[in-house]
């Protein structure tokens, strides 16, 4: 197995270009994850997947211990082999699902108890077991068990669950490291938390970096705070992290979204929102988000856009797309998905071309003026 490492290879401003070595191959960074939260990313193949352009996928914990279950995974052979994928998987901890779908939820130092959101049966899931299904699981990056802090909150109930959230982390990578299954190649990234508040991150980063991991997350953005604040945020807890590891900011976001973290030195991204829009009847392309859904696109013989490297938004009209979507139809649904995870992958191979040439100002330019522009709309 070869060792985990990230290479920086250059930076354009703040902007950075790299790559993240895995076991399983290498992660060119800056990077989008397609999010597999049940061990699929929902209406594709994984082939389709793969030829996006996506280096890796996420998996979920939480999800994935409910049903089928992590012991089941492993005994089939582990996630990769399951869902048939053979590039780096990075799961999260479950610890978010928990807080945001689980009835009856209790949170302790040990951990959480809750009630499944499927069957109401009983669980708890403390920094060893997250880890312990993770390892069962075989995903190449692991996360720390954390509390997602709620927003808004208080300076001190912030502070709390921060500071939970570092105990946590350190009996994460205690539990990482002694598990059986773990090998050489497995990483573990640490998450900064601390809400809104410069001085509580600031502690966050500190203790995480002392602790020591492969990686380093955000977390707790993108929760309601609005992306003015999110990015201010950004501002200040990006340069506390080294910048000899990866940088990872979770569950962000829009193109929009993407392209400012970037430009502020974050190298890693998931969402489930070029999925989820797919599903219901959005298309996300280089003029902005274009809703299917709409009457307008009824007798609009154009694709979605040409120029994308992707069957869904090459060869179908938006006529064809309206008309699916409008009677329910699967296909629309997965034609869709198909082009926005096509579209996100070639936003993020655009961003590494403009650093490479070290021109990220000219594509940041370049890509406002495209998103403000709109949808052309047909003749």
């Amino acid at each position: 197995m070869s060792e985990f490492r990230f290479d920086l290879h250059t930076t354009d401003g703040k902007a950075r270009l790299g790559a993240v070595h895995t076991s399983r191959g290498v992660i060119r960074t800056p990077a989008f994850m397609p999010v597999g939260t049940a061990a699929t990313v929902k209406a594709l193949y994984t082939e389709q997947v793969r030829g996006t352009g996506a280096d890796i996928l996420l998996g979920n914990t939480y999800h994935l211990m409910l049903r089928p279950g992590a012991e089941r995974v492993a005994s089939l052979g582990g996630l990769h082999k399951f869902m048939n994928w053979d590039g780096p998987i990075l799961t999260d901890s479950g610890g978010f699902q928990v807080m945001s779908l689980a009835k009856l939820r209790k949170m302790s130092e040990e951990g959480v108890t809750f009630q499944s959101h499927l069957d109401g049966s009983r669980h708890m899931l403390s920094p060893e077991r997250s880890i312990d299904i993770q390892c069962l699981l075989g995903s190449d990056i692991q996360m720390v068990l954390d509390e997602c802090t709620p927003f808004p909150a208080t300076e001190k109930q912030a502070a709390d669950s921060m500071q939970l959230s570092q105990r946590w982390a350190v009996r994460s990578k205690e539990a990482f490291e002694a598990h059986p299954r773990r090998h050489e190649g497995q990483a573990l990234f640490g998450i900064v938390q601390g809400s809104t508040y410069p001085d509580l991150r600031a502690e966050s980063a500190a203790g995480l970096i002392e602790t020591g991991f492969h990686g380093y997350a955000i977390g707790g953005l993108a929760v309601g705070e609005g992306q003015e604040e999110m990015l201010r945020v950004l501002d200040y807890t990006a340069p506390l992290l080294p910048q000899d590891r990866p940088r990872y900011l979770m569950g962000v976001g829009t193109p929009d979204d993407l392209v400012e973290a970037v430009s502020r030195g974050v190298d890693m991204f998931d969402c489930v929102m070029p999925t989820r829009s797919g599903r219901h009847g959005q298309a996300f392309t280089r003029r902005g988000k274009v809703n299917l859904k709409n009457a307008r696109h009824a007798d609009d013989p154009r694709p979605l856009d040409e120029s994308l490297d992707c069957p869904a938004a090459r060869d179908y009209s938006r006529a064809y797309l309206h008309h699916l979507i409008k009677n329910g139809e699967i296909l629309g649904m997965m034609l869709l998905t198909w082009n926005n995870v096509a579209y996100y992958q070639r936003l993020m191979a655009d961003m590494r071309a403009a650093i490479e040439a070290g021109n990220f100002g000219g594509f940041y330019k370049r890509f406002k003026e495209e998103q403000a522009g709109g949808d052309i709309p047909p003749l």
